[in-house]
């Protein structure tokens, strides 16, 4: 009999468990398992994709409508031409061996193909594919004397191997009599009738499975055990079958996610931080007196709550999230006084060389002679402010190093420079990290190991991408969140408007004249590009998927990419043509560090009218009297990513105006989501609605942990009752038993149903 801990090739032979090893990750019993059915085929009907990506290894059950030997016109011999029919369509697959295959696939069988998608003038077809002939639905009646094994043709490392128990070289085709067929993700070298088989064979061999979760949690929640559940999602009954399995087994993955954030709540509470109280007289009580305008009431509200944890002598873990322009740097700068206050240093973390100088500017400014220590015209309370970037002269660099490791400097600002070796503090109490999804966790994570004699320093992360519940529950689920709703008073309203250019190129013409128009009141514009130049990929930006249908007919995601404009194409057509009359400025990722900074130093002090860039002034750039924003190939960024992008203007006295430029033709996906952007400027909603059409593909944070989304069952936009079930569930857990040594199902449970580069990533979030 076999356990959940078993490993595969003791049960299924080496060659056997090597390859799902090797296509999936398997090495357990439970590994495989949970690998479960992505959908069912009901018997009697055909089960194909409508639409499949092109290079996709897809599974489709259809019949053979024709099967024609033909005459290979570029080489000698033939060919079997078969159009097969599935879901009321007609999909053409080749084989090259036809003396091997025309005796199974006739007109008339139905069968189970697999192989990867090619497409063709807007049609797809599969080459060569693996397949077995099936037997004709019986009706609904389940189990019954199996039909003759029938052959299997593929190729790779399982060819052939799925065979029945009498060893006759087919499969074990009773399987196929069932009233719902599971179909299973699959590759060329794992079928899905490959893994159907192996699953089958687990199960005949499984005991009885202990459930980790207590009865009490499954009595509440109205789950089924787990052992039924594995056993109802591989061989369902009817569709409750299904139904029950899939409510079982999501709230196994909201569990073993919460359970990981758990256990790192419990981490960092154990962990001690410099307690830093409020100090009277001290410097944030002079910068406080010196502001030019009041704190709005939310401003205040979240600034108590971040002291409270300042005071405290474990480490605050906190996310201050608010709209963009809603004030987070204020409240960011006097956090970081009162811990300077308290006799430590504070780190602030920018994402680009662009924002890092920026920050240092504009807090240098905010803070006028108290950011000027070591100088004559220092006031008493002052500090000192250092910047560190990557691409810093050796002189300014060490000077910069010799400044911190000192103690110096209160207030240093820099790129993920800051946490390289080499660059050490004196006394880091704060680190505050802004744009945090643009940090991946590994940097963090050093970050909270700079603290003084074995303590963590304190963290504030900011965001002006507002993020859903769920996420927050899932990602963030260690971090209490603050937000900021309120804009300040003097930030002006910002009108978008979606302009169609291949419907309206007059447009397109309008949109430059209205630069004009601002320049001549005499005020400033953006206009970016997604790219850099012809051959480079987009520059850092948050892009989505292309829909080709727009633009060649195609379907979405397949074929060449639309052309787009880059940004050293769009500078030069403007700058010799539209706008040759005023001061254009070209600013992107690749320039020196020194002409970055150049750039951006000229179009503040209005030097410049009119900056033609690519994404990095999405974040933290503050340039009050730029009021137009033109986003040239808008379809190519993502909603949050627009939203940013646009609070870059009406960050003064003036109205802003952001035109969203594409060519995507009216009513298309690309269409609909810029014209969702346009009809709000509620961040909030917009982030439920990039969530929405993103679904969980990198929410978990697949771009900077390097894998895919795990999450099989479980659903970020539509399963927030049950995420928060299991984050009061896992709390529970952890709050007796945080290493969950007492529950060993449990930890086995965390394991199998997140890979393990998901754990350590989670972990370290």
């Amino acid at each position: 009999m076999a356990t959940l801990a078993d490993r595969l090739d003791h049960l299924l032979g080496r060659k056997t468990a090597d390859a799902l090893a090797d296509s999936f990750g398997m090495t357990t019993v439970e590994d495989l398992l949970r690998h479960y059915p992505h959908r069912y085929a009901t018997q009697g009907a055909e089960l194909g994709d409508s639409q499949p990506v092109e290079g996709q290894h897809v599974t489709i059950i259809a019949r053979v409508a024709r099967a024609d030997e033909v005459r290979m016109k570029s080489r000698p011999g033939t060919r079997l031409a078969v159009v097969l029919e599935s879901d009321r369509q007609k999909i053409d697959v080749t084989f090259f061996n036809p003396q091997k295959v025309k005796y199974n696939i006739k007109p008339g069988v139905r069968g189970m193909f697999s192989g990867t998608v090619k497409y063709f003038r807007d049609k797809w077809s599969l080459a060569h594919p693996s397949y077995i002939i099936l037997p004709e639905p019986r009706g609904p009646a389940i189990g019954g004397a199996a039909p003759r094994p029938t052959r299997v043709r593929g190729a790779g490392a399982l060819a052939g191997m799925a065979r029945s128990a009498q060893g006759d070289g087919g499969i074990d085709m009773s399987i196929f009599d069932r009233a719902l067929i599971p179909m299973y993700p699959a590759t060329r070298d794992v079928e899905s009738w490959t893994v159907m088989r192996c699953v089958r064979q687990i199960l005949d061999q499984l005991e009885t499975v202990d459930d980790p979760l207590p009865e009490w949690v499954r009595g509440e929640h109205g789950l089924i055990g787990l052992d039924e559940a594995l056993r109802r999602i591989h061989l369902p009954d009817d569709r409750d079958d299904v139904t029950a399995a899939r409510e079982r087994l999501r709230f196994d993955e909201a569990a073993a996610v919460q359970l990981v954030l758990a256990r790192r709540r419990h981490d960092v509470a154990v962990r001690t931080a410099p307690a830093c109280p409020r100090r009277s007289g001290g410097i944030a009580d002079e910068f406080d007196r010196r502001l030019p305008f009041e704190l709005t009431a939310g401003q205040l509200a979240v600034a108590d709550e971040i002291a409270a944890d300042l005071a405290g002598s474990h480490p605050m873990n906190r996310l201050l999230q608010g709209e963009v322009g809603s004030g987070k740097t204020i409240v960011a700068l006097r956090a970081m006084l009162q811990v300077i206050d308290a006799g430590h240093q504070c780190a602030l973390l920018a994402p680009t060389e662009v924002l890092a100088a920026q920050h240092a500017r504009s807090l240098a400014k905010m803070l006028g002679d108290l950011a000027a220590a070591g100088e004559l015209a220092a006031h008493e309370l002052a500090t000192k402010v250092t910047l560190v970037t990557g691409s810093m002269s050796a002189v300014r660099k060490r000077q910069a190093l010799l400044d911190i490791v000192s103690g110096d400097s209160g207030l240093v600002i820099g790129t993920h420079a800051l946490i390289q070796q080499g660059v050490e503090f004196y006394d880091l109490g704060l680190v505050v990290v802004d744009e945090q999804h643009r940090f991946g966790v590994e940097q963090r994570d050093v970050l909270r190991n700079r603290g003084r004699d074995g303590a963590s320093p304190h963290v504030l992360v900011m965001t002006a991408t507002p993020i859903p519940r769920t996420i927050a529950m899932t990602v963030l689920g260690d971090l209490e969140v603050s937000t900021l709703r309120e804009l300040p008073r003097g930030r002006s309203p910002i009108t978008s408007r979606v302009v169609a250019a291949k419907v309206h190129p007059s447009w397109v013409a309008r949109a430059w004249e209205r630069i004009g128009e601002e320049v001549a009141a005499g005020r400033q514009a953006y206009v970016v590009c997604s790219r850099i130049g012809d051959g480079d990929s987009d520059e850092d930006a948050d892009l989505v998927g292309f829909d080709e249908a727009e633009t060649t007919g195609g379907r979405g995601g397949r074929g060449k990419p639309p052309e787009t404009k880059s940004v050293l194409q769009q500078f030069e057509e403007l700058a010799g043509g539209p706008l040759a009359h005023l001061r254009v400025g070209l600013l992107h990722g690749r320039l020196p560090a020194d002409e970055k900074d150049a750039v951006m130093r000229d179009f503040a002090a209005g030097d410049i009218d009119v900056l033609v860039c690519t994404t990095v002034v999405e974040v933290g750039v503050d340039v009050p009297n730029a009021t137009v924003m033109v986003i040239v190939d808008a379809d190519r960024f993502g909603v949050s990513q627009l939203h940013q992008l646009r609070g870059r203007v009406g960050r003064g006295g003036h109205p802003g105006l952001c035109l969203l430029v594409s060519d995507s033709k009216p009513g298309a996906p690309a269409m609909a989501r810029l014209e969702a952007v346009a009809a709000t400027t509620d961040g909030f909603a917009l982030a439920q609605l990039d969530l929405q059409q993103r679904r969980e593909g990198d929410v978990l944070g697949v771009a900077q942990s390097g894998t895919t989304s795990t999450l099989r069952m479980l659903s970020l936009v539509d399963d927030v009752e049950v995420i928060a079930a299991a984050q009061d569930f896992a709390r529970a857990v952890t709050d007796r038993d945080p290493r969950l040594e007492e529950h060993p199902g449990l930890a086995r449970m965390v394991s199998a149903a997140l890979d393990t580069e998901r754990v350590a990533y989670l972990e370290k979030s």
